[in-house]
């Protein structure tokens, strides 16, 4: 078979789909994305949502993963414009007596921030960035076993655990507890559910290991520069152009999909095993995102001088409050205080809004499908912190649940993540098997955050699946 041969085509240009149709056309195949929406990008996208000039991200924002990404890391992605923006500190979790722990790149400046929990704080973190690499690269490439089986020991007997238990077993005040339930909650599970932590303490080490950074001008010109690298290998896409039924992609001899198992039934049900439809047919989805954008008059009036360094604040103080809210999106209920995680990036990247203004971006999980609209209660927890937020804002956007899956399929009810994240389908998805990638159709792979390692923007999930493609092709 000569390079041209196997004609590829990749379905969905989020980030996995474009990572897929990179990793398929740098080995020389002939590679075609079809996007269903008319811009490319599924939740890696920017647009002006509120007023002109303002411009927002459609749904992820702010991307540890993604400058830390083993795969995105070997693309030439700088050459094409992209830069990433990284705040004064990462994160800041602020109280309700106007202080806020800040998480800075140096452990024990945000050790400061901790009172007494500053020792178990370096205790707990410090050895697990300093093998931050081996952790980041077995984590990413599960389910294989580990290829630095010591780092991965040190950090799974701690990831296995619940957030709430590592939390209260290792500090004793409600500041690094708090912060420990923020950083967990990220992942929309319970925070007393096993493997919990695993959330919170890669999101905690990318901090210091790497920032939580976002791309000058917004998550869309990281879609941007994946797309023109694509080009430049040959590889093209066309937007505008859904995949209803299998039939739809040709005779191409690879085919991925960057959809999760439902969209899979829908396009391919009829070819599928009935014992494979079943077990897809099992797969659960998880809480979802009720997200809102807003148009600054003027900086958020946080109460925190802390809060305006990061560009991340997670607000929800306690580890009690915070993991009540997350309880309840899990059980079907709305919490009165959701905890919401709010992203700032005009304070860092003034290209995002007229002088002088301010774009601001934030989300709370809510029941999978939720119909109730939580907009009151996002901005009170806002102005629980910032007083006077309200008088701010100049213009807001909502997404609920119905909106983020209308604008992209693979938001199942307004789930982000492709998938519930307990840790049984966090450690099988979408289904149990050596390959997961694969299905039951030859030439048929699923390369979407319904696959390992996890959801993120990393570009992992589908790298992963167009090397098992390409393995199986040759």
């Amino acid at each position: 078979m000569s390079a041209r041969d196997g004609d590829a085509i990749v379905v969905g240009s989020g980030p996995n789909g474009l990572a897929a149709a990179i990793t398929l056309a740098a080995a020389g195949r002939a590679v075609r994305v079809r996007e269903a929406q008319t811009t490319v990008g599924g939740g890696l996208r920017s647009a002006a949502l509120t007023l002109p000039g303002f411009v927002h991200d459609v749904c992820s924002a702010v991307h540890p993963l993604a400058a830390a990404s083993p795969f995105f890391r070997t693309l030439p992605l700088a050459r094409y414009g992209l830069e990433w923006i990284h705040p004064f500190a990462p994160l800041a979790h602020p109280f309700d007596d106007g202080s806020a722990v800040l998480v800075e790149r140096s452990i024990d400046a945000t050790g400061a921030t901790l009172g007494g929990d500053a020792a178990a704080y370096r205790a707990l973190m410090a050895p697990l960035v300093r093998g931050w690499e081996e952790i980041l690269a077995d984590v990413l490439a599960s389910p294989r076993p580990p290829r630095h089986p010591i780092h991965a020991a040190r950090f799974g007997l701690r990831a296995i655990r619940s957030a709430r238990g590592l939390a209260e077993s290792l500090f004793r005040g409600p500041r690094a507890r708090g912060l420990v339930a923020g950083l967990a909650a990220h992942a929309p599970v319970p925070l007393t559910s096993l493997g919990s932590a695993a959330f919170g303490l890669m999101l905690g080490l990318a901090a210091h290991a790497v920032g939580w950074p976002a791309p000058r001008g917004g998550a869309g010109r990281l879609t941007d520069a994946l797309a023109a690298h694509l080009a430049a290998l040959g590889g093209a896409i066309a937007t505008d152009a859904p995949v209803e039924r299998l039939d739809d992609v040709g005779a191409a001899r690879l085919v991925l999909l960057d959809v999760t198992p439902r969209q899979l039934i829908s396009i391919a049900g009829d070819r599928l095993p009935a014992r494979y439809r079943r077990r897809l047919a099992r797969y659960r989805y998880g809480p979802a995102a009720f997200k809102v954008d807003w148009a600054l008059r003027e900086p958020i009036p946080w109460k925190a001088a802390e809060c305006r360094r990061a560009g991340t604040v997670h607000l929800g103080a306690t580890l009690e409050e915070i993991a009540a809210s997350e309880d309840a999106a899990w059980r079907g209920e709305h919490a009165e205080r959701p905890f919401v995680l709010l992203a700032q990036p005009t304070l860092f990247d003034p290209t995002r809004a007229p002088a002088g203004r301010h774009v601001g971006w934030a989300y709370c999980h809510v029941p999978n499908g939720s119909t109730v609209d939580v907009t009151a209660r996002i901005e009170a927890q806002v102005e629980r912190f910032a007083p006077g937020f309200r008088d701010v804002i100049l213009e807001r956007s909502v997404r609920t649940p119905q909106d983020l899956e209308a604008q992209n399929a693979n938001l199942v009810g307004g789930d982000i993540n492709g998938g519930a994240l307990d840790l049984r389908q966090l450690l099988f998805r979408p289904v149990p098997a050596l390959a997961p990638h694969r299905t039951p159709l030859p030439g048929v792979y699923l390369c979407s955050a319904s696959t390992p390692p996890a959801p993120g923007v990393h570009g992992m999930c589908g790298h992963r699946a167009a090397l098992v493609a390409l393995a199986d092709a040759r």
